[in-house]
């Protein structure tokens, strides 16, 4: 059944105040936008590469012209910083120039030698495909879909966060200001109750999300039901490794900005710092000492290098998981307390002498809470690494490189960054394993997710195959 809600409500975390309220669409409005965006398909598809390409790059360049307002409303509805916003922004502009110039050459056709002596797979567009996507990084999220579903020929309804419904309309007027014709992009505003009635409609061919795995597993069970494919996109507990001849003092510096940025709101933000013994202490010291460098403020202060939470909610669940965290015999290093301010602020806080029973490490944390854990050596070290029931990114360090990469096959996720921040990038496939989900978006195998892989196969002037089989019935 849907939910009935009187309205969607976007509110400055920095504040609390109510920013903007808009009215939920109805069954009637849902299913025109539906419909104009099965109808807009059947000319979308036929549009060259070249062509479409052009529109993506006028969307970037508007992404790059309009950044400093585009800025305001993301950090306005979701609470980073500007300097994180407008680099958000930057990134959307950079994804949809690489999919511009790059999205021909991934979905050309492939040879397929065969019975024929002309045979080859094509890539072909699958329809409308519906987005369910989060807030914490209100363009990227869209973009880094948006951008190589629509160079593939689908066409795409949005269902956005409610708490970031302004960014979801000014992502679509985006897209319309650059010139891509009605129906291609739309934004569809209705609550999270109304999506289970979107994914059923026949004329939705797909589903992509990014979100939790409880969420992630109740749209793959509406989409499986009606045979829809689906790329989800869920919850992360990365693993920050630190072998004992790491470079420490960096890995503690990368590991702060990993942690909290975007106030620790990322899937793939360091979560799990996991510490060799001999150069644990160091690491720890080193980490308390970053973590306590952070500038916490309004996120429009330029000053400021992390803002409050997204939501009220959300700062009382990370609460309750320190909570248990200390209760079960962590020791709080620093942070700890929400800021006696207006706006959803919490301290960076670090918590060391973990296990890996400790609630800090066997839950997602979502928020600036980063937790320490100590091993014996680098088996243990992956042995912890592997025990989480999420599988999204992870980093480790090292100065023996080739040994990192040794190590880091054996680490089960969909990624591990080796001396570095765990970051998703256009050019890298990006998506986990486990409970984070299924499927890849980004490079060249995300823009295959929404296609059909189609086979063509051509027979001989004579109406025989090759092998003078003549096309008889064996599968």
């Amino acid at each position: 059944m849907a939910t009935q809600v009187r309205t969607l409500r976007s509110i400055d975390p920095a504040s609390g105040e109510l920013i903007e309220e808009f009215e939920p669409m109805g069954a009637t409005q849902v299913d025109e936008i539906v419909g104009g965006a099965d109808g807009a398909f059947r000319d979308w598809r036929t549009r060259s590469f070249t062509d479409r390409a052009t529109l993506m790059k006028r969307a970037a360049t508007l992404l790059r012209s309009d950044c400093e307002r585009l800025a305001a409303v993301i950090t306005a509805e979701m609470g980073k910083t500007l300097a994180e916003s407008r680099a958000e922004v930057e990134k959307c502009a950079f994804c949809c120039d690489w999919y511009a110039e790059h999205a021909e050459e991934f979905l050309a056709d492939v040879a397929a030698p065969s019975d024929s002596p002309r045979s080859f797979v094509a890539f072909a567009p699958i329809g409308v495909v519906l987005a369910v996507m989060p807030w914490n990084f209100p363009l990227w999220q869209v973009f880094r879909f948006a951008a190589p579903g629509l160079m593939a020929g689908n066409t795409a309804v949005l269902k956005h966060a409610a708490n970031v419904s302004r960014c979801a309309l000014e992502i679509e007027s985006v897209l319309r200001r650059a010139g891509f014709p009605d129906g291609v992009f739309r934004t569809l505003l209705i609550p999270g109750g109304d999506v289970e009635r979107v994914i059923t409609d026949p004329r939705i061919r797909a589903v992509t999300l990014t979100g939790s795995d409880s969420t992630g597993s109740a749209v793959a069970a509406a989409a499986g039901e009606h045979i829809k494919k689906t790329v989800l996109e869920l919850g992360g507990s990365d693993a920050f490794i630190v072998l004992e001849d790491a470079d420490v003092a960096e890995a503690a510096r990368v590991g702060v900005k990993s942690r909290f940025q975007n106030c620790g709101q990322s899937c793939i933000a360091a979560k799990r710092f996991i510490v060799v013994e001999g150069v644990a202490g160091e690491f720890e010291q080193c980490l308390v000492e970053e973590a306590q460098r952070i500038v916490v403020g309004d996120p429009r202060d330029e000053r400021t290098t992390m803002g409050p939470m997204a939501r009220e909610d959300l700062r009382e669940a990370l609460e309750d998981q320190l909570r248990r965290s200390l209760a079960e015999g962590a020791h709080l290093a620093t942070g700890g307390h929400r800021l006696d301010e207006r706006g959803w602020y919490f301290e960076p806080t670090v918590v060391t002498g973990c296990t890996a029973e400790n609630t800090a490490f066997r839950e997602e944390t979502f928020g600036p809470l980063a937790a320490v854990m100590r091993v014996r050596d680098a088996e243990q070290a992956i042995e912890v690494a592997n025990a989480s029931k999420y599988g999204l990114g992870g980093n480790l360090w090292t100065r023996d490189v080739e040994r990192g990469i040794a190590l880091a096959r054996r680490i089960d996720t969909g990624g591990v960054f080796l001396n570095g921040m765990t970051h998703s990038d256009p050019r890298l496939p990006f998506g986990g394993v486990k409970r984070s989900g299924y499927g890849r978006e980004l490079s060249s195998f995300g823009i295959r997710e929404f296609v059909n892989v189609q086979t063509i196969w051509v027979a001989d002037d004579d109406g025989q195959n090759s092998d003078g089989r003549g096309g008889a019935a064996v599968e």
